[in-house]
C-alpha cells in the first residue's frame, strides 16, 4: 500500500475513533444537562410552592388560589418543561406544560430512535411539599423529550461539522507534508533502480531530512564499495585472462617446438627404417609404415590443439582471418553450416579484445556443435569507431533461455570475460527456436585491460 494513503488511513480512523468518543461524551452531557435542569426547574418552583403555603399560613389571601405557577411561568418555565402537583387528598391537581416550536427542531428518526435506546431522554423528577414538618403533595417536573433530543442533535451536529472541517484539513496537511517529506523516497528508488541495473557510478543527491540523508549516504557509501569491488574483480579477470592466453602461448609453443619436433624426428625415423627395411628385411617395412601413419595422426592432433591453443592466424593475420579459418575448420565437420560476415576494421581492435572476441566466438561455436543441434549458424561481427559487436544466432533446439548452472561453464566464462571488458553480454531467444548471443565491447578501455 502508498506510504501516503496508509498514513492517511490510520490518522482518519484515529480521528474517527476521537470523534466516536466525543460524540459519546457530548451526548452524555447533553441527557446530563437536560436532567440538571429538570433538577433545577423542581428546586426553584418546590420554594414557590412552600412560600405560597407560608403565606397562607401567615393570613395573606393569594389572587390564586394554591398551587400557584404564574410566578414560575413569568419567570423561570422554559420550553419543554412539564410541571404537575397533586395534593395528599387527591383531589387537588394543577398541571402546566410549556410546548416547544418543533418546527425549529429538526433530528434524524434514527438518531432520535438512538438516542432514546442510549439515554433515556425521558425524565421524571418528583419532591414533596413540605411546610411545618407537614406534606402537602407532590411537585413533578418532566422534560419533553423531543427537547433533549433536539438539543442532544444540535449539539452532535455542530460537533460533527467541525469535526469534519478538522479531519479534512488534518488529512490534507499531512497528506501535504507527507508528500513533501516522502519526495527523496522516489529519488531513493530511482536511484537504487540504477545501481541494480549496473550503473554504479550514480550517487543520490544530498537532502534536507536528516534520516534521508543518512539513508542516501549509506546507499552511496554502499555504491562505492560495490565500484571499488566490481573494479578489484575486473582488474582480477584481466590478469586472469592475460595469465590464461600466456599459459596457452607457452603450452603451444612448448608442443610446437618440442612434442612436433619429436613427432616430426619420429616420422622421420619411421620414413628410414621402411626404405632400409625394403632391402633387408622386409617383414619390418609393415611396422615402420604403421608407425608412420601413427605419428602423422599425432602431428595432425598436435596442430589442432596448436589451433585452439593459439591460432597462428590471430597473431600473424590478425582476428579476421582467424575467424574465417576458425570457421572454415567447423564448417568442414559437415553437421552445421557456419557463415561468417565481418563489416568494419578488425586491425582497430586492441590484442585483449581481439583475443577475446575470438575466444567468445570459439566457445560459442563449440556450444552449438555440442548442444544446439543446429543446421545453420551465422556469426555476424560489426567493428565500428566506438565497439566491436558480434553476433552468434543458431536454429538450434533452444526453446528457454539457457542458465549457466545447466549448461556447463562455457556461457558462465562468456560473460565473465565480457564483464571484464566493460562490455555487454545478452541472450536472446531466435523465432521460432534457437539461440542469438550478442556482445558489445568498447573500444577504449582502462590501462589494466590494455
Amino acid at each position: 500500500m502508498n506510504l501516503k494513503l496508509y498514513l492517511l488511513t490510520r490518522i482518519t480512523a484515529v480521528a474517527l475513533l476521537c470523534l466516536l468518543a466525543t460524540l459519546t461524551y457530548v451526548l452524555q452531557r447533553s441527557a446530563q444537562q437536560s436532567a440538571a435542569q429538570a433538577q433545577s426547574t423542581l428546586a426553584a418552583l418546590g420554594k414557590q410552592l412552600e412560600f405560597q403555603l407560608l403565606k397562607v399560613s401567615a393570613g395573606e389571601k393569594p389572587a390564586n388560589p394554591f398551587p400557584d405557577f404564574d410566578l414560575w411561568k413569568q419567570t423561570g418555565s422554559e420550553p419543554g418543561i412539564c410541571a404537575s402537583y397533586l395534593a395528599n387528598d387527591g383531589e387537588t391537581m394543577r398541571n402546566y406544560c410549556k410546548g416547544i416550536d418543533l418546527s425549529t427542531h429538526h433530528y434524524p428518526k434514527h438518531f432520535a430512535v438512538l438516542y432514546r435506546r442510549l439515554f433515556g431522554p425521558d425524565f421524571d423528577w418528583q419532591r414533596p411539599i413540605i411546610y411545618n414538618g407537614q406534606v402537602y403533595g407532590v411537585l413533578t417536573v418532566s422534560v419533553s423529550a423531543e427537547l433533549s433530543i433536539a438539543r442532544a442533535w444540535d449539539n452532535a451536529r455542530n460537533l460533527l461539522a467541525l469535526s469534519t472541517a478538522t479531519i479534512t484539513a488534518v488529512c490534507l496537511l499531512v497528506y501535504l507534508v507527507v508528500s513533501r517529506a516522502l519526495l527523496p523516497a522516489q529519488a531513493i528508488v530511482e536511484g537504487l533502480s540504477r545501481l541494480s541495473s549496473g550503473d554504479l557510478a550514480f550517487r543520490l543527491p544530498h537532502f534536507d531530512l536528516l534520516e534521508w540523508r543518512q539513508t542516501a549516504t549509506a546507499i552511496n557509501r554502499l555504491a562505492e564499495n560495490q565500484q571499488q569491488l566490481l573494479a578489484e574483480r575486473q582488474k582480477l579477470a584481466v590478469m586472469l585472462m592475460n595469465l590464461q592466453e600466456e599459459e596457452r602461448r607457452y603450452l603451444a609453443r612448448e608442443l610446437h617446438d618440442e612434442l612436433g619436433q619429436c613427432l616430426t624426428a619420429i616420422h622421420a625415423v619411421a620414413t628410414a627404417i621402411a626404405q632400409t627395411a625394403q632391402k633387408n628385411c622386409p617383414e619390418l617395412v609393415t611396422e615402420a609404415e604403421q608407425i608412420s601413419r601413427f605419428t602423422q595422426a599425432m602431428q595432425q592432433s598436435v596442430r589442432d590443439l596448436l589451433t585452439r591453443l593459439r591460432p597462428a592466424e590471430l597473431e600473424e593475420l590478425g582476428l579476421d582471418a582467424s575467424l574465417r579459418s576458425l570457421i572454415t575448420s567447423w564448417n568442414g565437420l559437415g553437421k552445421t553450416h557456419y557463415s561468417l560476415h565481418i563489416s568494419g576494421d578488425c586491425r582497430m581492435l586492441t590484442e585483449p579484445l581481439a583475443i577475446s572476441l575470438f575466444r567468445i566466438t570459439q566457445e560459442a561455436v563449440s556450444n552449438i556443435a555440442k548442444h544446439a543441434s543446429a543446421s545453420q549458424a551465422d556469426i555476424t561481427l560489426i567493428v565500428d569507431s566506438t565497439q566491436a559487436s558480434i553476433t552468434i544466432q543458431d536454429d538450434g533446439n533452444a526453446i528457454a533461455l539457457p542458465f549457466a548452472a545447466h549448461h556447463g561453464i562455457g556461457l558462465l566464462g562468456m560473460r565473465e570475460r565480457v564483464a571484464a571488458l566493460n562490455g555487454q553480454f545478452a541472450l536472446h531467444l531466435a523465432k521460432p527456436h534457437g539461440l542469438i548471443i550478442q556482445v558489445r565491447l568498447p573500444l577504449e578501455q582502462p590501462e589494466s585491460v590494455r
